[in-house]
This record gives structure tokens, C-alpha cells and sequence, in this order.
């Protein structure tokens, strides 16, 4: 009796069919009346079918919007009015919800990643170097791996040390001078250390949302600039074209995503991204969104007031 589902509208309390019928049927009855379990699903979601999903990404050229390196298979949509936007690949989809659809937080943290925001200010001022460089990363394994109970007895003092060469106090030194919050939104508990993975330099204590999400864009701060102008609607633009038909544009300077490969984006991307770093305010003030300038006005205010709440000293030496 296992093997039969609840059903309340059943003398026997049981399903007719065991589970595994059930689920024969219901794919059956799926493919019957919508053509597929995809297509059933697609409609019930986003309100969209397969056929439109696959028009949507011929019009993209195949390619994810925001990063254009991956090929387009996620839809994604506004979570708050649930219009389909746009398709995109798996990791910028993820990486959008990281950022909580939040444009100032992925503008803050491409500033953070470039080493221009607040956070390198203050690593600037206190080390005299943007990032924290900790000690030489040791050996993880074998006769050079350094003894954990060595390190302060502890599993994070272990994995902080072979992981980015700093110890649990040089980790709390960093958090206490982000006055216990996220170094790129400063608004969210700092949890997770933060660090170049091509230097090795750790940058600050990220929240979790931040940490992830900057971490599915790759570290990449033209597409955290290129996806806080998606979500603010002014990534991809509809284009006229002579004969009354439209295509779509989401590059500066503009081409057309039909005549570029899905390998042939990058020198397209690169151009973008220098036009979007050089003009910081581009697309900033759309719908009363709030400027650069804002933007740090109110990070500066927000890390003020929760330094007040802190019991940390305003100044404190490194370890």
C-alpha cells in the first residue's frame, strides 16, 4: 500500500494507480494536451510555450544577453510582475537571483571587483594596498602541509590558512573593519572571505549573495555592469529595421546578434565593457534609479550608522 498516493476523495484514503502508473499517466496525459512535460511546464511558469522560447532565442543570435559567451537555454522573468524577459544561460540566471534582481548591488560590486569601490578605499587606507595579501599559500597536502593544531586548533583556522594564506585573526581584522557587514553592498552580515583567484589576494568579507553571485559572473565586472542594465531594461533594445521588422540590440556600439556566432561575442563584449566602465552614470538614473554618487552617499551612511552600533575601535592595528 506504500506504493499508492493519498487521496482524501477515496473511501480507501489511497490512490487508484501506485505512484509509478501515476506518474506513466500523468507524463501522457501532459504530452497529449500540451506536446511535452517541457512545454506544460513552460506555460504554467512563465506563460510562454516551446515554440516562442526557441523564437526568443534565435532573436538573441542563440547567445545569453548578459554574458554573451553561453548559449541562452534559462528563461528568465521579473519575479515581481513575472514577465518573461529574456533567455538566458544557467550561471548569469543563477547569479541574478544572488543579486536579488538588485542593479546598485551588482554596480557596487563591479566597482568592488575593479578595486574602485569603498572596499579598496578602505584596504587602502589601513595596508596601503587595496587588497590584503596574506601569507604564502603552503603546500594543502603531503610532509609541507602545516598542522592544523598549529594554526589555533580549529577547522576554520585550518582551511583560512591553506585556503588564502591569512589566520582567523587576520579574518577577523577584516570583518571588524567592515563593521561586521558585506564589503561589497554593506548591507548583509559578512560571511565568506573573498579573494582573486588569479592572485590569490582576498579582497574582503562578502555576504552570501554577493560571494555566489559574483562568483557565477565569473568575477567579471562587465557582466555585473551589462546585468544591472538588463534588470533596469536598458540592456536589450528593439531595433527597426527597414521592411517594418524589428531585431533586437544589446551591445554598445550596436550589432546585430544574427551576424556574430555564438564563439564570435568576445571582442563585441570587450568594446562594451570599456564603454560601460568609462561612463559610470550610463543607464544609472532609469526609472528613479539612484546615481553612482547616490549610491555611494548611501553606503557611506549605511556603514557610519553601523559603525555607531559597533563596539569595534575606530582604529585598530592588523594582526
Amino acid at each position: 500500500m506504500e506504493e499508492f498516493g493519498r487521496n482524501r476523495s477515496e473511501k480507501s484514503g489511497k490512490s487508484a494507480y501506485c505512484k509509478p502508473c501515476w506518474n506513466v499517466i500523468t507524463r501522457e496525459h501532459r504530452e497529449s494536451r500540451h506536446g511535452s512535460s517541457r512545454n506544460y511546464l513552460l506555460k504554467l511558469r512563465y506563460g510562454v510555450t516551446e515554440e516562442e522560447v526557441r523564437q526568443m532565442i534565435a532573436r538573441q543570435g542563440g547567445v545569453c544577453v548578459i554574458c554573451l559567451r553561453a548559449a541562452a537555454k534559462h528563461v528568465d522573468h521579473d519575479h515581481f510582475s513575472g514577465a518573461v524577459r529574456h533567455i538566458l544561460c544557467f550561471k548569469c540566471n543563477g547569479a541574478l537571483g544572488q543579486f536579488e534582481d538588485d542593479p546598485q548591488r551588482m554596480l557596487l560590486a563591479a566597482d568592488y571587483l575593479e578595486l574602485r569601490g569603498s572596499q579598496a578605499r578602505m584596504l587602502e587606507n589601513e595596508l596601503e594596498e587595496p587588497v590584503f595579501r596574506g601569507r604564502a599559500r603552503p603546500e594543502s597536502r603531503g610532509v609541507g602541509r602545516v598542522a592544523w593544531g598549529t594554526l589555533g586548533g580549529t577547522s576554520r583556522a585550518g582551511h583560512l590558512y591553506h585556503r588564502y594564506g591569512i589566520t582567523e585573526g587576520d579574518a577577523d581584522w577584516l570583518l571588524k573593519r567592515q563593521v561586521g557587514l558585506c564589503g561589497v553592498c554593506s548591507d548583509r552580515p559578512g560571511e565568506h572571505i573573498d579573494h582573486d583567484h588569479g592572485t590569490g589576494a582576498v579582497r574582503g568579507v562578502a555576504c552570501t549573495g554577493c560571494n555566489t553571485g559574483m562568483g557565477q559572473f565569473g568575477d567579471d565586472a562587465t557582466c555585473l555592469r551589462r546585468a544591472a542594465d538588463y534588470v533596469m531594461g536598458e540592456l536589450v533594445k528593439t531595433v527597426s529595421l527597414d521592411d517594418d521588422a524589428t531585431r533586437l540590440s544589446f551591445t554598445l556600439p550596436d550589432v546585430d546578434p544574427a551576424t556574430v556566432g555564438l564563439n564570435g561575442w568576445r571582442r563585441y563584449f570587450e568594446a562594451d565593457g570599456e564603454r560601460r566602465r568609462d561612463n559610470p552614470s550610463f543607464g544609472a538614473g532609469a526609472g528613479g534609479g539612484l546615481t553612482p554618487i547616490e549610491v555611494l552617499v548611501r553606503e557611506v551612511v549605511a556603514r557610519s550608522r553601523a559603525a555607531r552600533r559597533s563596539s569595534v575601535p575606530v582604529r585598530e592595528s592588523r594582526p
